[in-house]
């Protein structure tokens, strides 16, 4: 693959070939030649987390048992109220094009796994399994595949040590693109970003956020006092099951380098009043494929990329159920707050559910205006249209949501008819993005768990179909949010004293800092 550049994969470099072709034999040579003492297994629990088994290299026999076979883990305790515990056995599979040197231990090479049964198939309950049958039902029935980039906001709290973390204050929502000395803590950042770039090979960029706090009440003293940067990790388009195990990774990378620094990071919704949430914001791109089939001959949306938005806004609803699992997520979805209220799709306008953002569909070397001509570096144009999905928050669970997203752009896709009728139907125009007679006339999105538990039950057909999500996945989440018991939240704080709101506000967004 030639020399290194940047922070390519050292993995890539070192068997010089691309991720997707690692065999068997390349992990036995990563592990004999670098050096390697232990093995990190990892995936992903019901609860959204990374989990780990270490395995120390002991032989090359047992190595090559455990990469051909995998080891056993607790489903029962993976998947609570799921997996009972009479019968709770999992194997956990290595995925050799996932290996990575983990940043975190040194000489270990991680691999995220699979589950699978004691039959040796895929254990139907698992979300890594969910989304594998959603990818596959779409690309079966249209010969298209669903590629997505997620944008991971979080905050950073910290306690300013001396006098100078207070210089430079940044007022309140006004961190958006802000750098030092303005903003603390860009060296952390870069850190986490070099670690998720080696790993996956796919962060587009990161940045500072709009939300600034200073001093920080709550009733944990973990947070309490804190300062807060809110910051973003942008990805590239990578198929959706690639772009769930990457994003899990890089939640997992995030938590422990702010945790080296002394700093907190969380993905909570929402922190303070009047202060931006964590939203959690999915681009989608269809593609035949290497090809974008987003764009039409003129630049404008074609007619799959409209089926998709109408299916993402069939089941958009019940998206939410995956998307916002806990009470504060529905803090944040208000109006004013650049968070979606009502199910509808737009141009550019960020207030809207679902927005289609500049792709570069008609204008290609822009820079060629600006700087003089360099022939021998030509970048052939080519469109980088999505559409952004803007409900989901910090609380969505990565495997979840995007199954249900792939799902929707299978009916999408598949209902032509019913779909593009729906586009149609939702599109708000800019000029109307204001009029609150015309937004009274869209659909509105669930207001809580529970109402958002209804609507799941309600259209669970929309999942189950083509046997994609087991049904007790539908059933546990379905208890998981109407646990929250959270139906009038927002018609309640409404109509408390001031003081006694922020009171039950705070308790509400700090109860599930760590919850996803």
């Amino acid at each position: 693959m030639g020399r290194p550049f940047g922070l390519e994969n050292p993995l890539e470099l070192f068997l010089d070939k691309e991720r997707n072709d690692f065999t068997r034999g390349d992990i036995l040579r990563v592990i004999e030649e670098m050096g390697i003492e232990l093995l990190s297994f990892h995936y992903t629990g019901i609860d959204g987390k990374l989990k780990e088994l270490r395995l120390p290299v002991q032989s090359r026999s047992q190595v090559l048992q455990l990469l051909a076979d995998g080891e056993r883990a607790d489903g029962s305790s993976l998947f609570k109220g799921l997996v009972d515990t009479a019968c709770s056995d999992l194997y956990v599979v290595p995925l050799y094009r996932t290996a990575f040197l983990n940043p975190f231990s040194e000489n270990t090479l991680g691999m995220m796994c699979r589950f699978f049964d004691r039959e040796g198939k895929l254990a139907d309950f698992a979300p890594g399994s969910i989304l594998h049958r959603a990818s596959e039902l779409l690309r079966s029935s249209t010969g298209l595949s669903l590629h997505a980039l997620g944008e991971l906001e979080f905050f950073l709290l910290y306690r300013p040590e001396t006098e100078d973390g207070d210089h430079y204050p940044l007022p309140m929502q006004s961190g958006y693109h802000a750098t030092g000395p303005f903003v603390k803590h860009g060296a952390i950042v870069e850190e986490m970003v070099r670690h998720i770039s080696r790993i996956t090979g796919s962060v587009k960029y990161a940045h500072s956020e709009v939300g600034v706090i200073r001093n920080l009440a709550s009733n944990i003293p973990e947070i309490d006092g804190r300062f807060g940067e809110q910051w973003e990790i942008e990805f590239l388009p990578a198929p959706v099951s690639d772009m769930a195990d990457d994003l899990v990774i890089a939640k997992w990378i995030v938590r422990n380098v702010a945790q080296k620094h002394g700093c907190i990071a969380t993905f909570a919704p929402k922190l303070e009043e009047g202060v931006a949430g964590n939203g959690f914001h999915f681009h989608m791109m269809l593609r035949e494929g290497d090809k974008n089939v987003m764009v039409g001959d003129k630049g404008e949306l074609s007619e799959a990329a409209r089926q998709l938005i109408g299916g993402i806004c069939h089941y958009a609803d019940s998206l939410t159920a995956f998307g916002n699992t806990v009470s504060s997520a529905y803090l944040r979805l208000v109006p004013g707050q650049e968070a979606p209220t009502r199910v509808c799709w737009s141009d550019l306008n960020r207030t809207a559910m679902i927005r289609v953002p500049l792709g570069w569909q008609t204008v290609h070397d822009l820079a060629a205006n600006l700087n003089p001509a360099d022939e021998e570096d030509a970048v052939p144009g080519k469109s980088r249209q999505t559409v952004e999905l803007r409900t989901a928050d910090g609380s969505a669970l990565i495997h979840l949501i995007l199954s249900g997203i792939t799902m929707a752009a299978q009916w999408g896709l598949s209902h032509p008819g019913e779909s593009l009728e729906i586009a149609r139907t939702l599109y708000l125009p800019v000029e109307n993005s204001r009029d609150g007679e015309f937004l009274g006339h869209l659909p509105p999105l669930p207001r809580s768990c529970v109402e958002s538990a209804r609507v799941l039950r309600r259209k669970a057909d929309l999942y189950t179909r083509e046997g994609v999500f087991h049904e007790s996945i539908l059933r546990y989440m379905t208890e998981l949010l109407l646990a929250e018991d959270d139906e009038d939240m927002n018609q309640r704080l409404t109509s408390m004293p001031a003081d006694q709101r922020l009171n039950e506000s705070l308790k509400i967004m700090h109860g599930n800092l760590h919850r996803h």
